[in-house]
């Protein structure tokens, strides 16, 4: 049985769903595709105010990409803590951060090379 190809504008929106649903904060759209020589083609990143906030955004992300997309998660890391949980789809990252986390490591920085689209909180 061939496995059903989803396109990664679908796995995007739909993990900017899970996030605005939790009310994730400063989501941050990172395109890479004109980057050479990375993993992915994007990363989405926000934050939360809480360790259990953290937690459940990661959490609405994963049930919402596989409730609209069919898709699950390839490997997912961080949970443990909950100060920096990874959430990967192959071409697409997400980042969940703790808000001090995200600070100290800012991975929008590192990147600055790429387009990065903040969008509105809801």
């Amino acid at each position: 049985m061939a496995k059903k190809q989803v396109a990664t504008a679908q796995i995007l929106d739909a993990a900017i769903e899970g996030i605005r649903r939790i009310k994730g904060k400063k989501v941050a759209l990172i395109d890479l595709t004109t980057v050479h020589h990375t993993e992915c083609s994007y990363f989405i990143i926000c934050h939360g105010a809480s360790n259990t906030q953290v937690d459940a955004i990661a959490h609405s992300v994963e049930e919402t990409v596989e409730e609209l997309t069919g898709t699950a998660v390839w490997h997912k890391d961080g949970y443990r803590n909950a100060i920096w949980i990874l959430l990967d789809y192959g071409d697409v990252m997400v980042h969940v951060f703790r808000e001090e986390a995200r600070n100290f490591y800012s991975l929008e920085s590192l990147w600055a090379d790429a387009a990065i689209r903040y969008l509105e909180d809801e």
